[in-house]
């Protein structure tokens, strides 16, 4: 009776030993390598990396339209107004307050009247043209059904327009053309990876 239960035993609980080969499971697939999963019975390391990808609704874009971002250029504009007019303001009226010899709290108070003020007119007149360029370039990307570096070229050239309507013909062209060529540079630099690839393309020889 008790040898008929220890073969049972043995049985269903064989005894284990180091020197066993089916015991000698490797952690690592190979050195310096990812480890093998303790949960499912294969290899991480034949997995392919890939770049994280996320859901998007159904006709939704994949990057953010010009009403999303005409939000962050208008902010952008009227904090960079700000510095610029800030620092310009700062500059004039240490300059001015050298020339008209004022000391101790009067200057100060020059110094911070007019930082305040060219800082506040400089913010008010960017502010005022990325309102101009984020809504031309809306209507125009509602009105295409396309958004593309046309739509920044004829956002850029209107805002100009539009800017200088109030000071005549030639200025208007001015600064239409101000607009134009400012869009123009922007959307060389932000195509110059597609420029080069065209270029590679149609003249094997060339090199980077």
């Amino acid at each position: 009776m008790e040898s008929h239960s220890s073969s049972a035993s043995d049985t269903y609980a064989s005894s284990y030993s180091n020197r066993d080969p089916g015991m000698n499971v490797p952690v690592h697939s190979q050195q310096n390598l990812a480890p093998l999963s303790p949960y499912l019975n294969f290899d991480p390391v034949y997995l392919p990396q890939s770049q994280p990808e996320f859901i998007f609704p159904e006709g939704a874009s994949r990057q953010r339209g010009r009403f999303e971002l005409a939000f962050s250029q208008i902010g952008v504009s009227c904090m960079a107004g700000a510095a610029v007019g800030g620092i310009g303001g700062l500059y004039n009226g240490l300059r001015n307050t050298t020339l008209a010899g004022h000391t101790g709290k009067l200057r100060r108070t020059q110094l911070i009247n007019s930082v305040m003020k060219q800082g506040s007119a400089t913010a008010n007149t960017l502010g005022v043209l990325a309102v101009m360029y984020s809504g031309f370039g809306v209507l125009l990307s509602w009105g295409r059904g396309s958004d593309d570096e046309l739509n920044t070229l004829a956002a850029a050239t209107a805002t100009g327009v539009l800017y200088k309507s109030t000071a005549g013909v030639k200025k208007c062209g001015i600064g239409g053309a101000v607009g134009l060529g400012l869009a123009s540079i922007y959307c060389l630099w932000t195509a110059r990876d597609r420029l080069q690839g065209f270029q590679q393309e149609y003249n094997p020889a060339w090199k980077r």
